[in-house]
């Protein structure tokens, strides 16, 4: 098991990445949590085993139909123990 902070910039907002990306973490087991930032980016954190996360961040970088990624940074951190995976609203 292991945590990824991943922050998404391009056009992330406004095209149904956070519930897309949801169900896609959801689908793949893992937990977690995603919201959007002032600045217009998205920013995730997700746990779960190294094949689940490869899947996800493979999936991150082209994210729902209507979206554009252009910059994916993500960065291994201690793990939180989250128990399902959400959508955070600021």
């Amino acid at each position: 098991m292991k945590h990824l902070n991943i922050t998404l910039k391009g056009k992330v907002q406004g095209v149904f990445f956070r519930v897309s990306a949801r169900e896609k973490a959801r689908q793949l087991g893992l937990n977690g949590f995603c919201r959007n930032e002032a600045d217009g980016s998205l920013y995730l954190e997700a746990e779960g085993d190294d094949e689940a996360l490869a899947e996800f961040i493979k999936w991150c970088r082209v994210g729902p139909p209507a979206a554009r990624v252009d910059k994916l940074e993500k960065e291994e951190v201690e793990l939180k123990d989250y128990d399902e995976f959400q959508i955070k609203y600021r």
